[in-house]
């Protein structure tokens, strides 16, 4: 699903809202969630997941092409670890 999918599934599903406003919320959403990881700090959204930050070190890689060595500074990611309830549900018990 993309984000503009995910606009117009909201939109259908609450018909009260303008659309303009469904894309304000969830832009909304996001940017508060990348401003978050950005500051360092975690994410929870219960029963669905946490977003985090992980610190990869720096390290020397190898540029497939030439073979080369190549030092590659140390970054952080972002990281999303599932919710118990969306596992359950992608891995339903039989």
């Amino acid at each position: 699903m993309t984000k503009s999918e995910l606009i117009l599934r909201l939109a259908s599903m609450h018909p009260k809202l303008y659309q303009r406003d469904v894309e304000r919320i969830v832009a909304a959403i996001f940017d508060e969630i990348a401003n978050a990881l950005a500051r360092g700090q975690r994410v929870e959204l219960r029963g669905f997941g946490a977003f985090s930050v992980k610190q990869r070190g720096a390290r020397v890689g190898r540029n497939p092409r030439t073979g080369d060595s190549v030092d590659v500074a140390e970054k952080y990611i972002p990281f999303f670890k599932t919710g118990k309830e969306l596992r359950e549900k992608l891995n339903p018990k039989s």
